[in-house]
């Protein structure tokens, strides 16, 4: 398994995040090592501030209007190992270590496995 390592973060930082009129923000997921960009998701600031905590991904469900931590059921879980922000403030990137078979719920790697005109 891999380390769990927490996200050392400061007051500013967090004060420089601009959620939207839902308290949300997206967050882009990015594989350590390889590059690919894995997911995105929304955070608030209480999923924010405990996945910087706790060194793994952990959003928040739109449609079930609740907390979620990536491979809680599934066993692909995610672990932060860099955590940024654009410079609007207005979007996020983890940089993780995937575990199990990947990010997205239909059993691909990457929720973006499907490209236009192809």
């Amino acid at each position: 398994m891999p380390a769990v390592t927490p996200i050392a973060v400061r007051d500013e930082d967090l004060q420089n995040i601009k959620y939207d009129s839902n308290g949300l923000v997206p967050a882009i997921v990015q594989e350590h090592g390889s590059g690919q960009i894995l997911m995105m998701a929304w955070v608030n600031e209480t999923t924010l501030k405990r996945s910087l905590e706790e060194g793994r991904t952990v959003f928040w469900s739109r449609s079930r209007q609740e907390e979620w931590r990536k491979g809680d059921t599934s066993g692909d879980r995610q672990f932060i190992r860099a955590a940024s922000y654009d410079c609007d403030g207005d979007t996020l990137l983890f940089v993780v270590e995937q575990e199990g078979k990947g990010a997205c719920h239909t059993g691909n790697k990457s929720c973006f496995y499907r490209s236009f005109g192809g």
